[in-house]
Parts: C-alpha cells; structure tokens; sequence
C-alpha cells in the first residue's frame, strides 16, 4: 500500500491513509488503475486529499470521490470495488478515543447518582474495544488545601480505575493522575465549593 500526501494527517495506520477525529481517511492501492479515494472519519468528518502525479494535481474533498494515482482524473468510486480494495484494511483500523466525565460527591470518592448511570455506558464501551488503554485524571474543587486536594485526585481515579480493573484490565493499560485542583473545569476562587470540578475524566483508546 501506498499514501499520498494529505492535509494535517495526525496519524497513518496500516500503510494506507487515515486522518483522525477532525479529518478524513484516505487508501490508496499502486497497480495498474492506482487511485486514492477519500471516506468519512470515523466520526463522520471530511477533510481533504491532494494528489499530485505526472499528469497534474487534483484536491479530493467528497466523500466517495476518487482520483487516479497520477493526477489525471477525477471521478466517484465504485463502493464494490472500495469494499474489495481497502475492505479488510478499514476494519482493522483503531477505533478513535472516546472521553467521558464523571462527578463526585463532595469531599470523597462517592459517584454522583447521574455519573453512576453513566458507569455501565462507558464500562460497556471499554468492553466492546478490541485493545485498550485508559487515562484517569481525578480532580478536585478548590475547598481545602493543594495537598490534600492532591492527593484527593487520585483517589478519585484510582476509584474510577477499580471498575476497569474488574473487567479484567491489567494495571499496565492504565494511566492514573491527579491534576487535584489545579484544573478546574469552572475557575473559581480558592475555599469554592464547585460540583463540577469535582471529576473524573476519562480516555478510553
């Protein structure tokens, strides 16, 4: 397989072209009848192909649009032939990060009752995963010291990381921080008792 260049390309799996969450994904084939043609991130975005070849340059913008290797044609791709082509390449693509944010009563390590309903959703998410790292970052509000709140923040994600490790995930594939109060999602003034700053973020990759 082989990649053209591509506008803002964050990461290329396989040898053929993928952009992630912001852009597109890309696949190009060198044979006979060569072409790249652009598809849908996996969240539905579209960015952009230039291809340059012998005979002149062509920017692919649509999705199914496809351009013959040496920058000659333009035309709209036949999905058999995708499906035929970069089938089996697509499906063994990562799947994209997904973020989660859950909430903690005050001064503990107790989930508010509307993050514990969301607790199956995200653990059911890790689960459906074909590999999988997580990052736990805990935070805090600003009531108490930078210490304690320290050292509040991670309990917190060591919490949050006890419900991976009953999946059955290895200590290994997680990356536990406290931030404390250090990052507020809302800035508040120090002794603020803020709900939303008390939280757990995170990263399922």
């Amino acid at each position: 397989f082989e990649m053209t260049e591509v506008d803002s390309v964050d990461a290329i799996k396989a040898r053929f072209a993928t952009k992630a969450a912001t852009s597109s994904a890309t696949a190009a084939i060198k044979a006979p009848g060569s072409y790249v043609v652009l598809i849908p991130s996996p969240d539905g975005s579209i960015g952009r192909v230039t291809v340059q070849g012998k005979l002149g340059e062509k920017v692919l913008t649509k999705s199914g649009q496809a351009a013959a290797l040496d920058g000659g044609s333009t035309y709209e791709a036949d999905p058999k032939k995708m499906q035929q082509d970069f089938g089996a390449a697509i499906a063994a693509l990562p799947a994209l990060p997904e973020q989660f944010v859950l909430y903690f009563s005050r001064g503990g390590t107790q989930l508010t009752k509307e993050s514990q309903a969301v607790l199956p959703k995200m653990l059911a998410r890790a689960k459906e995963r074909k590999s999988l790292e997580v990052w736990l970052v805990g935070h805090t509000d600003t009531v108490g010291s930078a210490k304690h709140n320290d050292a509040l923040g991670l309990k917190r994600a060591q919490a949050i990381a006890k419900q991976f490790q009953k999946l059955g995930l290895k200590d290994s594939a997680l990356t536990i921080e406290s931030f404390g109060e250090r990052n507020p999602q809302v800035a508040t003034p120090d002794e603020t008792d803020e709900p939303r700053n008390r939280r757990g973020e995170v990263t399922l990759r």
